[in-house]
């Protein structure tokens, strides 16, 4: 091959990849500036989260005991994963993680009991799922119209956490919505206008369009490849052309 059908070639090669690859580098480039100039704690909405309430230490609390009896009526339990306390408007309550009997490591089920009396408690009502959001919101919109989550796939802002819940919307201007899950009975998430422009462009980075969240897909991966090329290309023009501007 002469030089100057390498030199065309190399040329060629690099035009059409900066076309097709632009675009995302652009993205990629857009994205970068936003996440470096962000505070994520804004973008987590972590000060719009009241602080967690306390709950008294004199108080004569249930033994965990007592709730695991109360829960063998109902269900045969495998194993146990978790037994805590937790406050629901103010009152304390055990929250015990499980696994039935005859079901996969997979599929573990929670159950809220009242702390003070041992008796099992249902899941949240949209009422009371309501008054959990607004004590445990901070900002100071007034809610909106509620909404009950049974799923949220990819790519709901909501993925992959607990359901299912209840999504309460507030009016304020970075139109927030706190999640609450009904068989925890307290705050998942909050978000707000920020995170999803953050999420916005996270997918773009990611280049992940279904799930938004995946590093490794192969897309990512291809074009990466594409934008060594493109570099590598551009570089070996620069040494060519800079070869025939000395003759």
């Amino acid at each position: 091959m002469t030089k100057t059908r390498f030199h065309f070639l190399t040329r060629r090669l690099h035009r059409w990849l900066g076309v097709v690859i632009g675009i995302q580098f652009l993205a990629w480039t857009l994205g970068g500036l936003y996440f470096s100039w962000s505070d994520m704690d804004e973008v987590h909405g972590d000060h719009e989260k009241a602080p967690t309430p306390l709950m008294a230490a004199s108080a004569a609390y249930a033994p965990p005991a007592a709730v695991l009896d109360s829960l063998r009526q109902t269900e045969t339990v495998d194993s146990l994963a978790d037994l805590r306390l937790v406050s629901i408007l103010g009152r304390p309550h055990w929250l015990a993680t499980y696994f039935p009997k005859g079901h996969e490591r997979h599929h573990k089920k929670m159950q809220l009991a009242d702390a003070l009396t041992g008796a099992l408690r249902p899941p949240l009502t949209q009422e009371e799922a309501v008054a959990v959001a607004e004590s445990g919101y901070a900002g100071a919109g007034k809610v909106r119209p509620v909404e009950s989550l049974t799923e949220a796939g990819s790519p709901h802002e909501y993925r992959e956490q607990p359901l299912p819940a209840y999504a309460v919307s507030f009016g304020d201007k970075r139109s927030s919505t706190v999640y609450v899950a009904t068989e925890l009975g307290t705050v998942q998430r909050i978000r707000n206008r920020p995170w999803r422009r953050f999420d916005f462009l996270w997918m773009l980075h990611t280049m992940d369009y279904r799930s938004r969240d995946h590093i490794t897909n192969w897309l990512l991966r291809a074009f990466s490849i594409f934008g060594l090329l493109t570099v590598a290309s551009g570089f070996t023009l620069f040494f060519v052309s800079r070869k025939q501007s000395m003759k």
